[in-house]
């Protein structure tokens, strides 16, 4: 950029800034932080506007008060070298460099404020048969899910800085530059996604109402309606019981039947695997296939039985088990649940292995299994290998807080 240039985008900057333009924010931090503007030529007084137009900009937010610092400490810098200086306007970007201090220490305070000391960390314990998977691989691809889907551009995230301009904004929805209403700027947002343990797949799956094009390395049918399913079979152009020949008189295409399928494994890797495979396939279709065997329905809903069991303490930590987030993009939603401690539908072996080993004192368990429904007039749904499909967050046990009405306090 020649300093001619330099000064026309300048103008043009400024103009911006007069207008109250929302793109003058995210334009002007990119060219005095791209160029030397002394190197460019530009007058003090110049980029003193600059600056002081710049720290005027950014979003009365504290989290953007060490921006806003930036910009008033390179405009006292240069004021001094301009024709501009005297110690009255010297003396009022100080104070409001003070102020501005002030008030981002009395965030940073409050952000960062030291908490009691808790107990040690609450443990949960998994069991499963796929331990490097569902606790590595799975974790892992499903950070990389969420960056890749929801990280911003630099430029939304340059646009985060900046207020809007209240009543003087104009429409503009198709002026990039200002574009900064992304879900991934939303720190709940993100939590909600981040700060949790993710089950998913390592192929992929799909769960239609119809026999059409399943997957390749198994299918299950199933009659799933609220209050009732059953399993099924298809043999020589019919349905029958899953459990014997006895042929059903159920149509093809009844609106109850779910069909499900599944893929070879896409994962490569998988890690230590201790579940009993089917001797005649290859092990990345003998694993889905095994799932997908283990798997059942419980009225509307696909259960896929992961094999994940966790140990907590109960009277401490509860378990929130959902559907991923962003599930529904799929085509399906999930079954909540939240367990609490240990549930009485087990057989009799699964509680009398929870006295064996000395760690398992005092503790509760529960499997987490994905049950998962078609969303409302939605034939068909796929999920992709490594797709976050159900999400547990450890919660507070509810005997362990209470809500207070401030008014009592």
């Amino acid at each position: 950029m020649t300093p001619q240039e330099a000064r026309a985008h300048l103008h043009y900057l400024m103009s911006l800034c007069l207008r109250k333009e929302e793109s003058f924010g995210p334009l002007a931090f990119e060219f005095g932080h791209t160029y030397d503007l002394d190197q460019l030529g530009l007058l003090p007084e110049e980029q003193f506007n600059l600056w002081m137009a710049l720290s005027d900009a950014y979003a009365d937010e504290p989290k953007r008060f060490k921006f806003k610092l930036e910009a008033l400490q390179k405009a006292l810098d240069v004021l001094h070298r301009s024709r501009y200086a005297d110690q009255e306007l010297l003396r009022h970007i100080r104070q409001e460099i003070q102020k501005t201090e002030a008030e981002l220490a009395i965030y940073n305070e409050a952000y960062r404020t030291q908490r009691p000391a808790a107990p040690g960390k609450y443990q949960i314990i998994v069991e499963t048969d796929l331990p490097d998977y569902f606790l590595t691989t799975a974790q892992k691809r499903a950070t990389a899910y969420y960056q890749k889907k929801f990280k911003l551009s630099s430029e939304a995230h340059q646009a985060q800085q900046f207020k809007n301009p209240g009543a003087e904004r104009k429409f503009q929805p198709d002026n990039l530059i200002v574009h900064k209403e992304f879900p991934g700027a939303c720190a709940p947002f993100m939590n909600a996604r981040t700060n949790a343990f993710h089950l998913m797949l390592p192929f992929d799956l799909k769960i239609s109402r119809k026999p059409d094009d399943p997957l390749a390395a198994g299918v299950r049918i199933w009659y799933a309606k609220m209050g009732y399913s059953y399993p099924l079979r298809y043999e020589m152009g019919k349905l029958c019981s899953y459990f014997g020949d006895e042929v059903l008189d159920i149509a093809l295409d009844d609106p109850d039947l779910l069909f499900v399928s599944v893929s070879e494994v896409k994962e490569t890797e998988l890690g230590s695997m201790e579940r009993a495979l089917p001797a005649d396939v290859p092990p990345e279709i003998g694993l889905p296939r095994a799932i997908l065997e283990g798997s059942n329905t419980l009225g509307p809903f696909v259960q896929i039985v992961c094999n994940v069991k966790v140990w907590f303490d109960a009277s401490s930590v509860a378990l929130l088990l959902q559907g991923a987030p962003d599930l529904y993009e799929y085509g399906l939603f999930g079954a909540s649940g939240l367990a609490v401690r240990t549930y009485g539908t087990e057989k009799v072996e699964a509680y009398a292995e929870a006295t064996k080993k000395p760690w398992q004192e005092g503790l509760s368990f529960n499997y987490i299994n994905m049950h998962l429904g078609l969303l409302p007039n939605t034939d068909q749904a796929f999920v992709p290998a490594n797709t976050p499909i159900f999400t547990v967050y450890p919660v507070l046990n509810r005997q362990t807080y209470t809500f207070k009405d401030v008014r009592s306090l």
